[in-house]
């Protein structure tokens, strides 16, 4: 006869992060279990200073050797409870080793159940594909929706980035196969499931004319950074907003000066240029367009270095994840 209470072995590559809301308010990490290649850290969590009840947690997403082997799979389910906040970071770019086959693909899958009023910020390293690799990767958020009021739904801030590999190697974009998908599901009182948003990147050596070196024309990074929720509803108009003043073909320069008068906008003005002038220098290329309630932003850059300054100072200067999150949550982007 078989023990009964013997627990059952825990699946290679599973993980499971719960943060709990415990009595009378006090966000508490309840769980953080993981299994071989997957690797959690949990340093102690941060206060914010305008919020004094308000904890932030953070968990670095790890993998033993700094990267994932052929054939490794990571499932990782996240639940975050009612006000939680949560920053999801890594130590370092995720490393795809190389695949002896196209069949044999390495392989990650985050779930993350949001309830009403909790956020995530999730801006983590890019994914390093190294020559001949192969990788799929999922990111799905199950937002559920409050029946009291919409405005007190969860907030999402992901950030999800590739790099063209190790360019010291000689590598440009030279793995087999790469896949990311992104989506968003709002889950109502009722049991129902509907999809808001799906935003899915596949890039392949096969079955489309030409390399993916020659699909990429110069860019060395190519990102996309998903805004959603109450929290993030500001970050998502700045991105809108600079986007709509990006220069266009007899548009008005930004460096010819304000004829209104108001300092304050021409402290704006001047600013925006800046911005806009350093990422001409770096050679982004960007684009923001609101969609059913979130902020897409899709971007690329020639440099790795580039893109991340990029994102930085875009973040930094709207000031958002800073104000609800902490300076921790762009730690991978210094």
């Amino acid at each position: 006869m078989s023990n009964p209470f013997l627990t059952p072995p825990a699946k290679p590559g599973h993980g499971i992060i719960h943060l709990a809301l415990l009595p009378p308010s006090t966000p508490r990490l309840r769980t953080a279990s993981y299994q071989y290649p997957l690797k959690l850290v949990s340093p102690s969590p941060t206060r914010l200073e305008d919020e004094t009840r308000c904890l932030v947690h953070t968990i670095y997403i790890l993998t033993y050797g700094g990267g994932l082997v052929a054939g490794d799979s990571i499932d990782l389910t996240v639940t975050l409870e009612h006000t939680t906040r949560l920053i999801l970071l890594t130590q370092g770019s995720t490393k795809l080793f190389k695949s002896p086959s196209r069949e044999l693909v390495s392989k990650q899958r985050i779930t993350v159940n949001l309830a009403p009023e909790s956020a995530l910020c999730y801006l983590s390293d890019p994914v390093q594909p190294f020559e001949h690799s192969c990788f799929e990767q999922s990111q799905i958020y199950n937002v559920t929706v409050p029946s009291f009021s919409a405005e007190h739904t969860a907030s999402l801030c992901v950030l999800d980035w590739v790099s063209s590999g190790r360019p010291a190697n000689g590598e440009n974009w030279s793995f087999r196969h790469y896949g990311s998908r992104n989506e968003i599901y709002l889950c109502f009182p009722d049991g129902k499931h509907r999809l808001l948003l799906r935003d899915n990147i596949m890039l392949d050596d096969q079955h489309l004319e030409g390399s993916i070196t020659d699909r990429m024309h110069g860019l060395a990074v190519f990102g996309t950074l998903v805004l959603y929720g109450p929290l993030c509803k500001a970050l998502g108009q700045f991105f809108v907003d600079e986007f709509k003043a990006l220069p266009r073909l007899g548009g008005r320069k930004w460096d010819s000066g304000s004829e209104s008068g108001d300092e304050e906008a021409d402290a704006a003005m001047i600013k925006r240029f800046a911005r806009h002038r350093q990422g001409t220098i770096d050679g982004v290329l960007w684009s923001a367009v609101p969609l059913r309630g979130c902020v897409v932003v899709k971007f690329g850059a020639p440099t790795l270095e580039g893109a991340r300054r990029w994102v930085r100072d875009m973040l930094l200067h709207e000031g958002s994840v800073v104000k609800n999150f902490g300076e921790r949550a762009l730690l991978c982007l210094r």
